[in-house]
């Protein structure tokens, strides 16, 4: 029987194993974003964010076996084999295609929420609520902000999911945005809707 398989368990094993506010944020965003394309496609929500939420959760303890260890712990508690080949799949290690609608998702989703939260902590409301579509744009198009997000990625995964990029930016915007209490993106305009 398996010790870790609803969402709460999984979000205590995360937070167990990682002690970074930063990367536990980085996890709620992607798991935020997984459950909205959950949602949109019919999916099981509850697992979608589940793989979401654990997609990094060894990162912090070991980064140099990430996430091949990790998947190893998971299976061995039981996980289901589809949440964890979408696991591997977001190593982009050509071993482990990406052949299911939630891998596909992972790895679309997991790169620019980070450019999505960047693009917040540049905001001087530190709000999400005001960062709108155009705005993000400008950051994906501007090389030097957030220079570490994949942006070749990001665009790899919105074609292998088959959703056009703009739609894909303003689909994970607004899964954040719904989600900005617990991503700590609320920041000290909350509701404004203007652009900063």
């Amino acid at each position: 029987m398996a010790i870790y398989m609803t969402y709460p368990d999984a979000l205590n094993l995360m937070q167990s194993w990682t002690t970074s506010e930063s990367l536990q944020r980085h996890m709620l965003a992607v798991a935020a974003a997984m459950r909205a394309y959950a949602r949109k496609y019919g999916e099981d929500e509850e697992k979608w964010a589940m793989t979401g939420i654990l997609h990094d959760f060894d990162y912090e303890k070991a980064p140099e076996t990430h996430p091949y260890k990790g998947v190893e712990m998971l299976r061995e508690m039981g996980y289901p084999e589809d949440v964890l080949d979408a696991i591997m799949g977001h190593a982009d290690d050509p071993q482990y295609p990406r052949k299911t609608r939630m891998a596909q998702a992972l790895y679309a989703v997991d790169e620019l929420t980070g450019l999505i939260t960047a693009a917040v902590y540049v905001r001087p409301d530190k709000s999400i609520y005001g960062l709108e579509l155009p705005s993000l744009q400008k950051k994906f198009k501007d090389k030097a902000f957030a220079a570490r997000v994949d942006r070749q990625g990001i665009i790899q995964g919105a074609e292998e999911l088959g959703v056009p990029l703009e739609e894909h930016l303003q689909f994970v915007l607004e899964a954040m945005k719904a989600e900005a209490e617990v991503l700590g993106l609320v920041g000290s305009l909350r509701g404004e809707s203007r652009e900063g």
